[in-house]
């Protein structure tokens, strides 16, 4: 068999070496499944020379219910680049490929496997995962014992969508020692096409909100159609993303979507602003599912938020389902400055507090380090719909409602400083002696 000449970016470099765990991440047109494929074959041909066997190699997603969405198209399109064929050893079936010396290559959705079934894959000396960030926490728990085999590998290939992933947590927040990640966009692709050139260009002049995520390989903080991308794309590009922060004349103000205690509990969410003149600075976001109340107190006096000003919605009356106390008669006790909670303003409330915070968009700047978790929420919160009939339901509530909640709490509040400066305060006119 004739050697294989495989051109390589220098971003995929680092992969060429055996590890473990490889995964390459980034945004479209970055040739991460190209390079994955390219070596799967490359794999395939070295293998029966250096260890005597053939490769079984598996590519998997984690749900696969036609093969024209799993990778076999373009390993055969490599197999014709490279010239490889039944003489070499390759033989292409419906819904497998056979590689040199017994060798093979099969496509699995991992939603198929169950703990028994997959040991089928324990002879398995490669397997890559596709659009991992769809990967769930059960499938690579499942899969990472299976693939066994001495100098056995895992590979990854994904767009970033949210680090909370499995694959992300796994590869980038807890990286192996025995792991090479590396970040794969355009720009690091030689041979980028001019056809998705063009693509990138008209992402980028018309849909500002999408393009780093799809093209940049960013985590997905807005979504296409959610309620604040708009506002969220705007601080960005103006640049009211960024280092925010507080006046120390100014008070703080703690904005709050009340949970419960419990696993099964919503969020309990706090939005840390201020009121600057016409800048409304959001400063810091707290997330917490199913603490008691004295946690989130807890978190207010670490943070040096003692003397904030508590602004609770409507539910701040309620009593709290472990003590039997109202919420604001907690906090007040806990020694908190805490105004009258906010009246439910009633149907369509979720949606009075959207139009009021889109509203103040061009006001908000967020301190970047600490609000990402919340301008995340911001970024998913969307429409819940029927899609059967195609029309609108109001805002979802799902796990980023509790977020936007609380901040939509905020713009409800939300008094102009220069406006009320002064309202109401006694004038005092000078004696002129009139009587």
């Amino acid at each position: 068999m004739p050697a294989l000449h495989i051109p390589t970016a220098e971003v995929f470099e680092p992969l060429l070496k055996p590890a473990r765990y490889k995964g390459a991440k980034g945004g479209r047109g970055s040739g991460k499944s190209h390079f994955f494929a390219g070596l799967l074959v490359e794999d395939s041909v070295r293998e029966p020379g250096d260890f005597g066997e053939g490769l079984r190699s598996v590519c998997i997603r984690e749900v696969l219910k036609d093969l024209k969405d799993s990778a076999k198209l373009l390993i055969e399109d490599k197999l014709a680049q490279y010239r490889l064929g039944e003489a070499d050893g390759f033989k292409v079936y419906r819904d497998v490929i056979e590689t040199p010396k017994d060798g093979l290559i099969i496509f699995k959705g991992m939603q198929d496997y169950s703990a028994e079934s997959i040991k089928s894959l324990e002879g398995f000396g490669r397997a890559w995962i596709e659009e991992a960030q769809t990967l769930k926490v059960r499938s690579l728990s499942l899969l990472r014992p299976t693939i066994r085999r001495e100098r056995s590998e895992i590979w990854a290939s994904w767009n970033p969508r949210r680090r909370q992933d499995a694959i992300d947590d796994f590869l980038v927040a807890h990286k192996p020692d025995d792991a090479e990640v590396v970040t794969a966009n355009w720009q690091d692709n030689p041979w980028f096409p001019d056809v998705l050139e063009k693509e990138r260009q008209h992402d980028l002049a018309n849909y500002p909100e999408r393009y780093g995520h799809i093209w940049g390989g960013e985590y997905a903080t807005i979504y296409e159609g959610a309620y604040y991308a708009g506002l969220l794309a705007d601080a960005k590009a103006k640049g009211r993303i960024g280092v925010v922060a507080a006046d120390p004349l100014l008070p703080l103000r703690a904005f709050i979507d009340i949970g419960g205690a419990g696993a099964s509990a919503d969020a309990f969410t706090i939005w840390i602003v201020q009121w600057a003149g016409q800048q409304i600075r959001v400063l810091d976001y707290y997330e917490s599912r199913g603490q008691v109340l004295a946690f989130h107190v807890n978190w207010l006096r670490k943070n040096g938020y003692q003397d904030a000003i508590l602004y609770l919605p409507h539910d701040g009356v309620a009593t709290n389902n472990v003590t039997g106390k109202r919420y604001e008669d907690h906090l007040r006790e806990a020694g908190f400055k805490v105004e009258p909670p906010i009246k439910n303003q009633g149907r369509g409330a979720a949606m009075m507090r959207v139009e009021a915070l889109r509203r103040l968009g061009p006001q908000l700047w967020f301190n970047e380090a600490t609000t990402e978790p919340g301008r995340e929420a911001l970024g998913f919160y969307h429409e819940k719909k029927d899609e059967a009939r195609n029309i609108g339901l109001g805002p979802d509530h799902d796990w980023s409602s509790h977020a936007a909640d609380s901040l939509g709490l905020m713009a409800i509040a939300y008094e102009d400083p220069e406006r009320t400066a002064g309202f109401n305060a006694k004038i005092d006119y000078p004696d002129l002696g009139y009587v």
